[in-house]
């Protein structure tokens, strides 16, 4: 079983790593996508979680401001995209809020601290290897004791 799941893994790991180009066009569609639940009833996780990438990643929507139009039908972004929060400030002009694309700030980030993930993806590997390891070995002496004793 431990093996089965440590090939799944490689096999996730290696197809992420093949089809990168696909997932970021996936990804970005489906995150415009989710731009249009934003404040609606039963998605206050969503709503929170943009507010608050926008607002520590300085940056709105997920290729640029102009994302939100198509959410609100009209120029204005959420009050988190602005440089200044205050209330209502998503209604003024585009010179108050921020420029930079959510998507490609959160990639960059994510990129910067790759290291920190791929030593974590290693110590897990490493555990999981090791469980292998012994439970093969105990499985060997469980046959082994079987073998002389009967």
């Amino acid at each position: 079983m431990l093996l089965l799941v440590f090939l799944l893994e490689a096999t996730i790991t290696i197809l992420f790593f093949a089809y990168t180009d696909k997932i970021d066009r996936y990804a970005q569609q489906d995150l415009k996508k989710g731009l249009h639940l934003y404040g609606t009833p039963g998605n206050v996780g969503l709503t929170n979680a943009w507010s608050i990438i926008q607002t520590d990643f300085r940056c709105c929507g997920v290729s640029n401001y102009t994302d939100w139009f198509e959410v609100y039908n009209a120029t204005r972004v959420p009050d988190s995209c602005c440089l200044e929060f205050s209330e209502s400030c998503g209604l003024h002009a585009p010179g108050t809020w921020w420029k930079a694309p959510c998507y490609e700030t959160v990639k960059m980030w994510l990129q910067e601290n790759l290291l920190a993930v791929g030593i974590f993806g290693l110590c897990t590997a490493l555990v999981q290897i090791l469980g292998l390891t012994f439970a093969m070995t105990m499985y060997c002496q469980v046959v082994k004791a079987d073998t002389y004793c009967a």
